[in-house]
């Protein structure tokens, strides 16, 4: 059997921040050879799977993952020595039981993970497929909405805006090319706009600008500016998208815009608040808006903006199916933001994804803010067909990976691949 894996290993290897993150390497009976690069985040949801570092002090200040390569090397690789790679679920599921702890402990998400899209990756090159047509079938033809984090603050950036992501999304581009021009063009405009007006033209952590505005307002208001300067309608050619990360300025059921200094707002202020942006701004969708642990909140935020808009959940969801299965009970949110690294899995992904489908939410495949210059992501999203991605900004060569692959997908599928604006029909 061709697809039988004949040896696993890890390295540590460094992320886009400089901190270490694990890379798997994997080998097929058959010849073929893959490897996996596994992200880490920074504005993290408390219920993430567990992200194992080694606490050392003396080595990348406590940061090194040399014990999770340890665990796939030691303790993963002989379980896995002569199983079918093609069989992701089955794969998956040895490595759920190999762990035996709800949030991965025992081996580390990151080790887990490495080693379930290493498989995925491997079964693709073994069967001569793309991955995204190994995952995601003959269905896979859709390319995604790129939502681009063109302006940062929050735990991104050390500066005045509280609000953690502030992007713009094409919606009016004919196909991926054309979008991934628009918002670049957009994105260059923003610099050269932040220049003339003497701020700082620095990147964040996702290549977005972070300069010290005097409001989280101002923010979105030389956004608009610049959509304009580079030629294009806002709220028809691009919209904006938020991404608070409320969770970071919650504190005893309240929240703190400090680094803006805006006050102290209830749920309720801040859904208002959400509300007048909306129409001000031209915004389709708000990820975050509330704190993680705000269910009540996110209802009556939902309930009020819903309809105008796509309410993501990200930190309260964390790509959990518990946690997903009660935000479509309590109507928390409409859509749900995907990372594989806050479950661990592919196929735990996967399912993830299905849930979403089955309660016609929308669902965004997301990076994380610790990247690598691996492209996994780019295949996923087409594979799962959502038509919305989050990779980042217009600039910095982990985020452009991305990009790049999506380009070269879109050009692969040729007259197949389909591509529009993933609100039309709402």
């Amino acid at each position: 059997m061709s697809s039988r894996i004949v040896s696993v290993n890890a390295l540590e290897i460094l992320d886009s921040r400089g901190n270490p993150t694990i890379r798997v390497n994997m080998e097929l009976a058959g010849g073929s050879r893959a490897s996996a690069s596994v992200p880490s985040g920074a504005s993290t949801g408390e219920n993430e799977a567990l992200e194992l570092r080694d606490g050392d002090k003396t080595r990348y200040g406590g940061k090194g993952v040399l014990q999770a390569v340890a665990n796939v090397n030691n303790r993963i690789a002989p379980k896995l020595i002569g199983q079918d790679a093609g069989d992701q679920a089955a794969i998956d599921q040895l490595l759920l039981e190999l762990d035996g702890t709800p949030t991965k402990a025992n081996l580390g998400a990151n080790a887990i993970l490495g080693v379930s899209m290493a498989a995925a990756r491997a079964a693709a090159i073994e069967r001569g497929l793309p991955l995204y047509a190994y995952l995601g079938g003959s269905e896979a033809v859709r390319l995604p909405v790129p939502m681009m984090n063109i302006l940062n603050g929050g735990k991104h950036a050390d500066n005045s805006v509280d609000f953690q992501e502030f992007m713009v999304m094409p919606v009016g581009a004919p196909t991926f090319a054309k979008a991934l021009q628009y918002g670049v063009e957009t994105f260059h405009a923003l610099k050269k706009l932040l220049g003339q007006q003497g701020y700082a033209t620095s990147v964040g952590d996702e290549g977005g600008f972070a300069p010290n505005l005097k409001s989280n307002e101002e923010a979105c208001e030389l956004i608009i500016e610049a959509i304009r300067s580079a030629g294009y309608v806002p709220g028809v050619d691009i919209a904006l998208a938020l991404d608070p990360a409320a969770s970071s300025f919650y504190e005893n059921g309240q929240y703190h815009l400090t680094k803006s200094g805006q006050g102290v707002k209830s749920s309720s202020e801040m859904t208002a608040l959400y509300k007048e942006w909306a129409k001000k701004y031209y915004l389709v969708s708000l990820e975050d808006g509330l704190a993680e642990n705000d269910w009540d909140g996110f209802r009556e935020h939902t309930a009020a903006l819903g309809q105008a808009l796509q309410i993501v959940g990200d930190d309260i969801f964390v790509t959990n199916t518990k946690f997903i299965a009660r935000g479509i009970k309590e109507k928390t949110t409409n859509a749900v933001l995907i990372k594989l690294n806050q479950i661990g899995t592919v196929s735990e992904t996967v399912e993830a994804i299905k849930m979403c489908r089955q309660a016609d939410w929308n669902y965004v495949v997301s990076h994380r803010s610790g990247e690598t210059e691996d492209a996994f992501l780019a295949d996923f999203a087409v594979a799962m067909g959502g038509g919305q991605i989050k990779t980042g900004s217009a600039c910095r060569s982990e985020r452009i990976a991305k990009y790049n692959r999506l380009l070269e997908i879109e050009a692969e599928l040729g007259g197949k691949a389909v591509f529009g604006n993933p609100f039309a029909a709402q």
